[in-house]
């Protein structure tokens, strides 16, 4: 999937996120929206990830999708 994709099932996909990354709250989904700036900036957050790490983890995210 790309990031299109991604944002257009983010309903679908927010439980994959979920299992992913424990830490991140439903709040947390739900204001992500599927977004990937917004997913990578709670990531750097919640996770304390550098910047290219969360972009990193994000794309991989949205490959297995």
């Amino acid at each position: 999937m790309n990031w299109e994709q991604v944002e257009g099932n983010w309903n679908q996909v927010k439980g994959k996120a979920k299992e992913k990354w424990g830490e991140l709250t439903s709040d947390d989904l739900d204001r992500i929206e599927g977004k990937r700036d917004q997913l990578v900036g709670t990531l750097q957050k919640k996770y304390g990830y550098a910047k290219e790490k969360a972009e990193r983890e994000a794309e991989d995210f949205a490959g297995r999708c």
